[in-house]
């Protein structure tokens, strides 16, 4: 079971919105709309699937690092460097 399973319809419904942002955005390039407003919404789009990643991460931490760290061994070790590798690519992106 996945840290985000108890949320999955939250995560789905904000993905599904977002598809929806995405397709927006493609009609207004499609009617060339003005560059600004565009990038807004871009903007908007990206800090949605920010916020979706950011949940994400707290439900894996949460959930499977602390369920890994509470077992211990070898797993609990490549559970927090897993996490601390996406911690980096959000930081990057």
């Amino acid at each position: 079971m996945h840290g985000y399973s108890g949320d999955k319809q939250a995560y789905l419904t904000r993905l599904r919105r977002i598809e929806g942002q995405i397709r927006g955005l493609q009609r207004m390039v499609e009617e060339d709309a003005y560059c600004i407003d565009v990038l807004t919404q871009v903007s908007a789009a990206t800090r949605a699937l920010q916020a979706v990643a950011l949940g994400l991460l707290e439900d894996h931490i949460g959930h499977c690092v602390a369920d890994a760290i509470g077992t211990g061994g070898p797993e609990a070790a490549e559970k927090v460097k897993e996490a601390s590798a996406a911690i980096a690519r959000l930081v990057r992106s």
